[in-house]
């Protein structure tokens, strides 16, 4: 089974490098990272993750997810190393289309590009997103990192991004670019999935949500002329249950990411993912 591990908060108690290594010896697919760069202290944003809204202390602990999973590929050779997710609307596409690349070439191919909008209003503005048209926003920056990934001199003339022609190197390895999976249940999010994505990282869903948005991708991509197979579901965030594992799984979902509790010492970390490893994967 295509399981995957992502990194709980504070994400910087046990290095993500220990972790890595450890997920890949018991037999992990995946290490999946996640961002917020800041946390503002004064907000009006509700939290969706939970029935009050507020937002967890543990949402100002977040580590860098290019700089950790670029650590966690120096210690590993089959692991992918996913964002779940990275907030575009806060990244210049420009300089994160260099990371990426890089992060790709130098790990043989192995990055999963999860990506996402943001919830949290003030952040988005902070960092100088557009937060009423992230989306909008979005797509643009995926399209510009998609000239600079696959072209040897890439221009683009947009709304928010507007440059002559440039060269970018290096390129990634995967071809023609590193699958981007756009995160979320925004209401319109599997279109765009057919329409410049490649795969859906949904949090907090069900197998029978999973098995009906299957099938909707399904739909959408033949009318698009597109390979419904070249469209995967990785369902984050789940409990370590086999069982629960297994009818995503066989809902439609090519893998599934588990989050693990948190741990301050390698000894727990490592004692968590063999649990979870002889949960899910034996």
């Amino acid at each position: 089974m295509n399981v995957g591990v992502s990194v709980p908060l504070p994400a910087y108690s046990v290095d993500v490098a220990f972790m890595a290594r450890t997920a890949e010896s018991l037999g992990f697919e995946s290490l999946w990272c996640a961002e917020h760069p800041i946390m503002p202290v004064a907000t009006t944003s509700r939290f969706p993750g939970s029935a009050d809204g507020v937002i967890p202390e543990s949402y100002s602990h977040f580590v860098d997810p290019f700089v950790a999973l670029a650590r966690a590929s120096g210690v590993t050779t089959r692991l992918k190393l996913g964002t779940g997710i990275t907030l575009v609307p806060e990244r210049n596409p420009l300089l994160l289309a260099k990371e990426i690349s890089t992060l790709d070439l130098f790990s043989g191919g192995r990055f999963l590009f999860g990506i996402g909008t943001g919830w949290h209003r003030e952040e988005t503005t902070i960092m100088g997103g557009d937060f009423d048209h992230r989306w909008t926003q979005t797509r643009e920056a995926i399209l510009v990192m998609k000239e600079l990934w696959a072209k040897q001199e890439a221009e683009y003339h947009g709304k928010y991004y507007d440059f002559p022609p440039v060269r970018s190197y290096p390129k990634p390895a995967q071809k023609p670019h590193p699958p981007v999976i756009l995160g979320g249940h925004a209401k319109n999010v599997l279109a765009r999935i057919v329409e410049w994505g490649d795969g859906w990282l949904p949090n907090r869903a069900s197998p029978a949500e999973v098995e009906k948005s299957r099938a909707k991708l399904d739909a959408l991509a033949k009318q698009a002329g597109r390979q419904p197979s070249s469209i995967t579901i990785s369902v984050f965030g789940q409990p370590a249950d086999r069982a629960l594992v297994r009818s995503f799984l066989d809902a439609g979902a090519e893998r599934v990411i588990v989050r693990p509790p948190a741990a301050t010492r390698e000894a727990e970390m490592g004692a968590e993912l063999e649990a979870i490893a002889g949960a899910v994967l034996r």
